[in-house]
């Protein structure tokens, strides 16, 4: 039990500090080779993109293992390499990718449907 505990408590420390700071520097030296951040062409997605579309834990999944995640993103194949990074710098970097878009796309209010007229309800007005 202790030990359960133990795992739990290293595994939310590692999370709650995530550093984006860090995370641009592990972008720098790994993911830039094949990632923009302000649009251009590159092998893979711009990471504005990304940051827009998905959650932190999502992107921390996907950069730690891709080839168990691609599917899940919508990709019919996977090009990206597994990197030899720590746990810590896999929540830096997705913390990094996640705040170059502070509006999500989870954020927009979807408006409700309007009710479609029948020819009864044009009757009866």
């Amino acid at each position: 039990m202790k030990v359960i505990i133990f795992a739990l408590l290293t595994l939310l420390s590692i999370h709650l500090y995530a550093d984006a700071k860090a995370g641009k520097a592990v972008y720098k030296n790994n993911c830039s080779i094949c990632h923009t951040i302000n649009g251009g062409r590159a092998l893979g997605p711009d990471f504005n993109l990304v940051a827009y579309t998905r959650h932190k834990e999502e992107i921390a999944a996907y950069a730690k293992d891709p080839y168990a995640h691609y599917k899940a993103f919508g990709y019919s194949a996977n090009a990206m390499p597994t990197l030899p990074l720590t746990d810590k710098e896999f929540h830096d970097v997705a913390d990094f990718i996640s705040s170059l878009q502070p509006f999500k796309k989870w954020m927009i209010k979807k408006s409700p449907k309007k009710k479609k007229n029948t020819k009864a309800q044009s009757k009866t007005k």
